[in-house]
């Protein structure tokens, strides 16, 4: 059955425990979530899994450490450059599959192509809620965020940072964890994105400015299609239109 969800987990490359979900039956496909997300709120909440795997996909959807049912060490020896990357890489040896597709939102399309110039081969790649400035820089953005971490309490009602905080809250986000997370990440440069030959969907917001232009990092690519839907940052990855242009472009890709 295709809408039956389970469950489970694996030790990682250094013995801490990531966790997963799958739904559906098909041709695998790894999606990967954002900061301060899981799995379940940027792919299953919405709908988007089931779309996908309702189009003949088995979604896989793992927790990076630190985030939903991972594990969320503080040691920062636990989170050496580029270990989100690595989780996926043992994830994907652990299920022994060589034939799938790939994809992410926001932090998880940074994943993703990490991946990707990593030596990653999938079929098909999503890079979801990502623009060209989010992958090639980051240091800004990671500097705004670790401060969101470092004074969740602080910001008035209505400012970005309290939007951000208060999402950090709801989903029971480790702050001391997710910071470390934050500072692991890997910039990727441009003329190696522009080595990418992989199929590449290039989804985002048509209001989503937060990690750069989705258009410039669809032209640096040189095998991209780019699909805009209604939404920014936040409010893309909520509707229908995300599972919806996902399954179609998998469809026909």
């Amino acid at each position: 059955m295709t809408d039956v969800v389970t469950r489970d987990d694996f030790l990682s490359f250094d013995g801490v425990r990531i966790g997963w979900h799958e739904l559906g039956l098909g041709r695998p496909l790894l999606l990967l979530h954002g900061l301060f997300s899981s799995g379940d709120m940027n792919w299953r909440r919405y709908g988007a899994a089931a779309e996908i795997a309702g189009a003949g996909h088995r979604v896989i959807m793992p927790d990076f450490r630190a985030h939903g049912v991972s594990a969320a060490p503080h040691d920062a020896v636990a989170y050496p450059p580029d270990v989100l990357a690595m989780d996926i890489e043992a994830l994907v040896k652990h299920l022994g599959i060589d034939d799938f597709d790939l994809g992410g939102y926001s932090l998880g399309a940074r994943t993703a192509m990490r991946l990707l110039v990593r030596g990653m081969q999938p079929g098909r790649a999503i890079l979801s809620g990502m623009g060209l400035a989010g992958l090639t820089g980051g240091t800004d953005r990671a500097a705004w965020f670790l401060n969101v971490i470092a004074n969740a309490d602080s910001f008035a009602s209505g400012t970005a940072e309290y939007a951000a905080a208060a999402f950090m809250k709801a989903n029971n986000i480790d702050g001391a964890a997710v910071a470390h997370v934050l500072r692991s990440q890997v910039s990727t440069p441009a003329d190696a994105i522009a080595a990418v030959a992989t199929r590449t969907l290039v989804l985002c917001g048509v209001d989503d400015r937060d990690n750069g232009a989705a258009a410039e990092l669809a032209m640096t690519l040189p095998n991209a299609a780019l699909v805009e839907i209604p939404g920014n940052h936040m409010s893309a990855v909520t509707k229908p239109d995300f599972g919806t242009a996902i399954a179609a472009w998998l469809a026909h890709a």
